[in-house]
């Protein structure tokens, strides 16, 4: 699914995510960055949707990862937000989700992009004003 996509509502943004959700396959890595207030949450709310994932999704700035699992793959939720040092997330089991059964998703991944597997997905949402208050260019790669 690469390439750029462009919505114009947090409805078609959450919709794409879906998209992304109901294709996801196990091993599945989404490296998601954008400036606060994007929509990364909001795409990977909807990711978890297209997983089959039906309780509500939150971004986990505080915990760092929240596991959800009810759908037809594990999502390994991340928000990166508050690391400091990428070496932080050995201590939460990076690599053992990750690696795992299922499919992860980490906000603000450049700020650990040294730790980031290649085969990752890399995926910006960037805003365009002059295009109107809800215009996202999202860019797949």
């Amino acid at each position: 699914m690469t390439g750029i996509y462009e919505t114009n509502s947090p409805e078609e943004t959450l919709a794409l995510g879906e998209e992304f959700g109901r294709k996801a396959e196990k091993g599945l890595i989404i490296a998601l960055t954008g400036d606060l207030g994007v929509g990364k949450t909001l795409f990977s709310k909807g990711f978890a949707k297209g997983l089959g994932i039906t309780e509500p999704v939150s971004s986990p700035t505080f915990t760092i990862v929240k596991v959800y699992v009810g759908g037809r793959l594990p999502f390994y939720h991340f928000d990166v937000y508050r690391i400091s040092d990428p070496d932080e997330m050995d201590e939460i089991g990076f690599d053992e989700f990750i690696f795992g059964d299922g499919a992860s998703l980490i906000e603000w991944a450049d700020l650990i992009e040294e730790i980031i597997p290649e085969e990752a997905v890399r995926i910006t949402i960037e805003k365009n004003p002059e295009k109107g208050f809800d215009y996202r260019k999202i860019t797949v790669s």
